[in-house]
């Protein structure tokens, strides 16, 4: 859930309740250069249709989200800074 506050004592109006998986994630990374399977960089870009309720107090309560285009740009490995050695593989298979 987002929600925005419009208060003077944030920099920012975005605040983020709450973000969890809902379903088990099945692609995992692993760097064939160093061999690590647990840190990396992964920057993606995901577009979501939403509904969003307003309060009569002005909040925010975005509800249903919809994950429309998902798209990963790009996995850099945490430790070795390699991004072309990084392979997705199947958590089913590994």
């Amino acid at each position: 859930m987002l929600r925005l506050d419009y208060g003077p004592r944030r920099l920012c109006g975005l605040i983020f309740v709450a973000s969890r998986y809902r379903t088990w994630v099945t692609i995992r990374y692993r760097c064939n250069a160093c061999g690590n399977l647990t840190r990396f960089d992964v920057v993606e870009t995901t577009t979501v249709r939403a509904f969003h309720h307003f309060t009569v107090g002005g909040e925010l309560a975005i509800e249903s989200p919809e994950v429309v285009r998902h798209t990963v740009e790009s996995v850099d490995c945490r430790w070795c800074g390699h991004g072309r050695s990084v392979e997705a593989i199947d958590e089913a298979t590994a």
